[in-house]
């Protein structure tokens, strides 16, 4: 089973990313997705800098997917998406729609399902699939008896992306939440979220975590983590997902790899993973249950 690094979802310094990924050579992951999906207004990189990050990685060995913006706001995304899927150096994960038919109006074939397409019917991956995709990034959402009905609804298989670790992406917005915490507007915002490696953390008057904030981005406040659920999860798809976090994502990543090859047991990877987690577990979508929950099977 492969193991894929999706695209970063937070807005680090120029530096911190280039080392990030440059750290990321030697790893044992063998798909890594680049690119700014979350929102416009983070510039540290450019697209040429993530074109230029991915010839790195690719020179190492990894396939490397250049990832497309989830909410297309102006005339400017869209100069940028037409960029990404004119390019023939990568595959390309299209995360709406207007990418799904710049893709197909440009021949493209061999690009990828992004998770936001959100589908949840075998109807909607069969029109993706004979458009071009050839792998589908599962929604988070989506539970292991879905997925399997989806899969088994399909003319032809397609390989199958699970979302394995890291916050959940719940929901876009046209809002930045991140602005709104600040008391600043999103046109002004200051660029407050560079540098917060993880998001902002929202709690219930309680005290509990509840959500993460993210820029327009709103995330789960727990870290999906299907490690303890290997054996399942093995079942349902080709590739494991693992979404970067501020620290530890080499160590993540190792450990995943591990109980992949059955150095380690999924039980075991589960408990030593908790030293590199920013936040308590949750694997509530994968069993069809609230996805704030962590449900071990009696």
């Amino acid at each position: 089973m492969k193991l894929a690094l999706g695209p970063l979802l937070y807005y680090w310094p120029r530096q911190s990313v280039l080392d990030f990924y440059a750290g990321l050579a030697d790893s044992p992951v063998d798909s890594v997705y680049l690119g700014e999906t979350v929102c416009s207004r983070r510039h540290e990189l450019r697209l040429d800098d993530w074109f230029e990050v991915g010839h790195m990685l690719a020179a190492a060995g990894k396939e490397v997917v250049i990832s497309t913006q989830s909410l297309i706001e102006s005339e400017s995304d869209l100069k940028a998406l037409r960029r990404i899927v004119r390019q023939t150096d990568f595959r390309v994960e299209a995360n709406d729609m207007g990418s799904v038919r710049l893709l197909a109006e440009a021949g493209v074939a061999n690009w990828i399902a992004g998770p936001t397409l959100n589908v949840f019917n075998p109807h909607t991956l069969q029109l993706l699939a004979d458009t071009g995709a050839t792998r589908w990034a599962v929604a988070p959402e989506l539970s292991a008896t879905t997925l399997a009905e989806l899969r088994a609804g399909l003319a032809a298989p397609i390989e199958t992306e699970i979302f394995a670790y890291g916050r959940l992406p719940l929901a876009h917005s046209a809002r930045c939440f991140t602005a709104r915490h600040f008391n600043l507007q999103k046109d002004t915002c200051e660029f407050r979220c560079l540098s917060i490696l993880d998001g902002i953390t929202l709690r219930t008057r309680e005290g509990e975590p509840f959500l993460t904030l993210n820029g327009v981005q709103t995330q789960s406040a727990r870290v999906h983590n299907l490690l303890g659920d290997l054996a399942a999860v093995r079942e349902h798809g080709e590739v494991l997902r693992i979404s970067p976090q501020g620290a530890d994502t080499a160590q993540v990543v190792a450990l995943f790899r591990a109980a992949l090859d059955g150095a380690t047991t999924p039980a075991e990877a589960l408990a030593a993973s908790r030293a590199w987690m920013v936040a308590e577990p949750c694997n509530g979508f994968w069993h069809g249950r609230a996805g704030v929950e962590q449900y071990v099977a009696a």
